[in-house]
């Protein structure tokens, strides 16, 4: 990967660990200063102190609890007040595995607050600043569970899919502004997401679950490429593709001045 000076400051949440570790360290090898947050203040330090040694960049941790309210104001302050901010990687979010029913209702709603509040509220205001600048860019990391939320807790898979939706809606009110998005949707990925939610990776297929640098590397393949969603392990982009074509041919249909043929004997019958 190419080191490239003078990219300006990404801004990286849940950078203590996994796909936000990798991030910060990938970002910094081509040539981003970095602003780190996560709660972990001695992990981020160690992180940051290795960054500067290996690359020369500049790099902050900043010690943030994004589900506390002063903490999440200072995140996005600074998104809003920095103009070197030129990314946002919106990655910090928990995952939960059991169904909902047998999951604690404050798990639910702490994962709501983070993986769905504080995501949208940075996605928004650094949307604002970076188009006020005319430049930037932000990566949110969502989940393939997006497209298939029969595959683990439903509120988990409910907030991935807004953040897809969130990225999508936001490339088209920023078309003209500069503001590129991204959204990832990573598989199964090696990081410790998976034992804080209680299930271990040895109890998946290793066939499923991809190394975190493996993935962070796939998807900033496709961030150069230009790419608004990127599925890291998704062999066939013809697949993503249909399933595009068919949400968006669904448009023309879904708000109409009738009801459907299918629906009207009823509408009949009860008139």
């Amino acid at each position: 990967m190419a080191n490239t000076a003078g990219k300006g400051t990404a801004l990286v949440t849940g950078a203590s660990s996994g796909i936000g570790a990798v991030y910060a360290d990938r970002l910094a090898k081509r040539g981003y200063d970095l602003v780190l947050v996560a709660r972990d203040e001695t992990r981020l330090a160690a992180l940051a102190e290795r960054l500067v040694a290996e690359t020369g960049v500049t790099v902050e941790p900043l010690k943030a609890d994004l589900n506390a309210q002063a903490d999440l104001a200072v995140v996005e302050r600074r998104l809003r007040d920095d103009a070197s901010i030129a990314l946002l990687v919106n990655n910090a979010g928990v995952a939960a595995v059991t169904p909902v029913i047998h999951t604690d209702v404050d798990q639910l709603d702490a994962m709501i607050r983070l993986n769905v509040v504080a995501a949208t509220r940075l996605a928004a205001v650094a949307g604002a600043a970076f188009a006020a600048r005319g430049a930037g860019s932000i990566i949110n990391i969502a989940s393939v569970v997006a497209l298939a939320p029969e595959m683990l807790n439903g509120v988990y898979s409910a907030s991935k899919a807004y953040v897809l939706a969130l990225t999508q809606a936001m490339s088209h009110e920023l078309a003209s502004s500069g503001v590129r998005l991204q959204a990832v949707l990573p598989g199964v990925t090696a990081t410790e997401i998976w034992e804080r939610a209680g299930h271990g990776l040895e109890k998946l297929p290793a066939e499923m679950v991809m190394g975190a640098g493996e993935m962070v590397d796939a998807a900033l393949a496709g961030f150069d490429q230009g790419e608004l969603v990127t599925i890291p392990s998704l062999p066939d982009l013809g697949q993503w593709e249909s399933l595009e074509a068919a949400r968006k041919a669904l448009a023309p249909n879904l708000s109409r001045n009738h009801a459907a043929d299918r629906y009207r004997s009823g509408l009949t019958a009860a008139a």
